[in-house]
Parts: C-alpha cells; sequence; structure tokens
C-alpha cells in the first residue's frame, strides 16, 4: 500500500500564468487556479501542474549538474518531426546536446526547466 498518490507537480518559476499557458498549449487541459504566485493547470487526464513564484529564480541548466533538472516531463508524442516546431513556436527552446534521434528530444520551457518529447 502506497503512503499517497501523486497530486500535483509543481515547478518554480519566475512567471506562473506564462508558464501555465504554455503548458496548457502544450499537454491541454484549463487553468483552474490563478492568484498571480501560484498557478494550477488541470491536465485533460485529471493531473495538476501547478507554478510557484520564486523570487531570484534561477533556471537548472542541461546537461549539467551545477543547477539540477531536479524535475522534468516526459511528453508522449506521435511525431518527433512534427511536434518539435510546435513547441518551438510555443516559446520552448531545444537544448544543447539534444539529439536528434529517434525516440525523444529534449526542450527548457519558456522558463528553463528540461522536458522531453518522446514517441514509442
Amino acid at each position: 500500500m502506497a503512503i499517497g498518490e501523486l497530486y500535483d507537480v509543481v515547478f518554480d518559476c519566475p512567471e506562473p500564468d506564462e508558464l501555465a499557458e504554455f503548458y496548457r498549449e502544450l499537454i491541454g487541459g484549463k487553468i483552474t487556479d490563478s492568484d498571480g504566485w501560484w498557478t494550477t493547470l488541470e491536465t485533460p487526464t485529471g493531473m495538476r501542474v501547478s507554478f510557484q513564484r520564486v523570487d531570484d529564480y534561477e533556471p537548472p541548466r542541461w546537461p549539467g549538474q551545477e543547477h539540477p533538472q531536479q524535475v522534468h516531463l516526459d511528453v508522449m508524442v506521435t511525431s518527433l518531426t512534427e511536434s518539435e516546431p510546435l513547441v518551438l513556436e510555443l516559446g520552448a527552446t531545444k537544448l544543447k546536446g539534444s539529439r536528434s534521434k529517434t525516440g525523444f528530444r529534449v526542450y527548457a520551457d519558456p522558463a528553463g526547466h528540461p522536458f522531453c518529447l518522446v514517441t514509442n
């Protein structure tokens, strides 16, 4: 028996509303809560992803560990070739060292958090 179940994934960031909107466009869902310091996105599957404002925020750096990733999301897509331009248009950045091999590619969201697009 587990102690609990996953309820929310929370990202520190400088602008919670902007980052929530980025992820809403990336994975769908709706913004259910926002007060300028905390914004919650409920995904179509019911999972929560929240964003909290942090003053003096410093993003993680890929691939080094001086500023570790701490957390990242894998987003399943049907085609890396079709999905990459869409995430770049949303404001993502393809990270240096990200291989364009079949299977996955690594990006950073607008606040610098790494995430991957993955395929089967």
